[in-house]
């Protein structure tokens, strides 16, 4: 198995660094998915562009938290669905939608299982989803901007998602009580 180097904002290469002390700022310490990533400073640029693009996207922060919780599950991915439910905490998003999101089960508000359902099927039909699906979506109230703005959220978890499996990232220390492996009865 080949082991990848965890950087630091001293150690990275020089184009990772601007990144990596941005991610320093924002968090208050280099995440191991970025110090990560720092390894090939296009891809971490290309993260960090594409997670600041969807945090302005129109949907909430709780949507926003559906797609990415909805993609790491989708994607298997152990570290960011345990980083993304310690954020979905922290910003108060209701219990048993969190747990049904962890588990693969339908969400309680209607709204939000309409844009996890439609985030599934974004991940696992690699966006070929039916235009019943698209019009299921819009009919709950979403826009043709949100239908777009999933497929950002879903193109920024496949880095980080297919990061992880790669590179084999543990977990952070905040991530503490959110681990997660996903259920084995859910394909």
């Amino acid at each position: 198995m080949s082991t990848f180097q965890t950087y630091t904002a001293d150690n990275a290469p020089a184009a990772s660094r601007p990144d990596l002390v941005a991610t320093q700022r924002a968090f208050g310490f280099v995440p191991n998915l970025q110090a990560h990533m720092a390894e090939s400073p296009a891809l971490l640029a290309g993260y960090s562009a594409l997670w600041e693009l969807f945090s302005k996207s129109t949907l909430t922060p709780h949507e926003q938290q559906v797609v990415y919780l909805t993609s790491n599950f989708e994607n298997n991915c152990h570290y960011c669905m345990a980083g993304h439910s310690a954020l979905a905490k922290m910003i108060e998003m209701d219990a048993q939608v969190l747990a049904a999101l962890r588990a693969g089960t339908p969400l309680p508000d209607v709204k939000l299982e309409a844009l996890h359902r439609f985030t599934t099927l974004v991940v696992r039909e690699r966006g070929f989803v039916a235009d019943a699906q698209v019009d299921a979506f819009l009919a709950a109230g979403y826009t043709r901007q949100n239908v777009l703005e999933v497929i950002l959220g879903v193109a920024t978890k496949v880095m980080s998602n297919y990061t992880n499996h790669i590179v084999h990232t543990e977990l952070d220390a905040f991530m503490g009580g959110n681990e997660w492996t996903k259920p084995p009865a859910v394909s």
